[in-house]
């Protein structure tokens, strides 16, 4: 099938480099663009993109607020935010708000379109160079994260911990002796009972419990 993508930066250059990337993969079809979020609602309903890819910095409506507009939204596509900066607290704040991956502008075109193709399946994807440290900085280890990993039973805390180092179905399945569809029911058992929207909140919610 073919990923729609929505891309919304506020250079335009960067936006026609992104464009040229993407559509290199004739699975990948980018349906709209922007400068910045004001008329991402409008542009999501016109265009019914898969894949939102959002710088995070912008003027009037930023890539925070835009993370926020379309994860509220019914059957919303996934957002993935880009930025130039690996440790910025705001990338951290659109990842808890339910952004499905954040990548670096210097991500490889090769890398850039796999990534879009794994978040279109419903996976996350984190920059692989700053992942540990972007969840490192920001980890608390509070006794509330603790908690509500505590309300998971032992394999969906397995899975849950599998998630948290970056592990995708497949990896999961191997290594818990497991079928992917049944790592598919305990990975949806534990988003419910974390209040996690997506893979990439789960990894954050043990990290916060410092179990990862």
């Amino acid at each position: 099938m073919t990923v729609r993508v929505l891309l919304l930066d506020d250079e335009e250059l960067v936006r026609g480099g992104l464009r040229l990337i993407l559509e290199s993969d004739p699975d990948i079809e980018v349906v709209a663009e922007a400068g910045d979020g004001t008329g991402v609602l409008d542009l999501v309903s016109r265009h019914r993109p898969d894949v939102v890819l959002t710088d995070i910095q912008m003027p009037h409506v930023d890539g925070l607020q835009v993370t926020a507009k379309v994860t509220a939204l019914p059957d919303a596509p996934v957002v993935v935010v880009l930025t130039t900066f690996d440790l910025d607290e705001y990338v951290h704040t659109a990842l808890r708000s339910g952004a499905a991956g954040f990548l670096l502008k210097d991500i490889p075109p090769r890398e850039l379109v796999h990534a879009v193709h794994v978040v279109a399946r419903g996976e996350a994807m984190i920059s692989p160079k700053v992942t540990k440290r972007l969840l490192t900085h920001f980890t608390r280890g509070s006794a509330e994260a603790l908690d509500r990993v505590g309300t998971l039973t032992d394999r969906e805390r397995d899975v849950a911990l599998a998630v948290g180092r970056g592990l995708s179905n497949s990896r999961i399945a191997a290594e818990l002796y497991l079928s992917e569809s049944t790592v598919k029911v305990h990975l949806g058992h534990a988003m419910a009972k974390l209040g996690a929207g997506n893979r990439t909140q789960v990894a954050i919610a043990v990290h916060d419990a410092g179990l990862v």
